[in-house]
């Protein structure tokens, strides 16, 4: 899968999981030609996620209504604004920075060229300063090698 987004200054490969495979076989990766940077950029291969049954490029409406939807009643959960397909997009940043990408990086992933604008956007979903400030002091101070000098042997 491809990862194209305004700002982005090259393409980022990502392999698509296993699990899409076994629970939407149809989307299968299928490559195709797209438009690179703008709507009449210079024409540039892209694997997709999702995909039509034909594997051409997936229409947003449509997806929306025959797949996203579908899903979501069928999980039972409300077809709303607040469970549309646009989540998706608020998942990728909020696992990006629950695993610690930097504002900066995600920023570029979702094409924004204000990294400001990510940060307002997505800051309630990152880790707190104090929960951050714990975890990197007890991973600093547990790879201390359990042989050699101490700071308790200084006389």
């Amino acid at each position: 899968m491809y990862l194209v987004g305004q700002a982005l200054s090259e393409e980022l490969s990502v392999d698509r999981p296993a699990t899409l495979d076994h629970e939407m076989p149809y989307t299968s990766s299928s490559e195709v030609d797209l438009p690179w940077k703008t709507p009449d950029g210079p024409s540039h291969s892209a694997r997709l996620v999702f995909t039509t049954r034909q594997r051409t490029v997936i229409v947003r409406n449509e997806f929306n209504r025959f797949a996203w939807k579908t899903a979501l009643e069928k999980a039972g959960i409300p077809t709303t604004r607040e469970n549309g397909f646009h989540m998706l997009r608020h998942h990728f940043a909020s696992v990006l920075l629950e695993d610690g990408v930097s504002i900066k990086a995600v920023a570029e992933f979702l094409g924004h060229a204000d990294p400001g604008f990510t940060l307002r956007t997505y800051t309630h979903l990152m880790p707190s300063s104090e929960d951050r400030m714990r975890a990197a002091i007890e991973r600093a101070w547990s790879t201390r090698p359990a042989e050699g000098p101490s700071a308790l042997d200084v006389p």
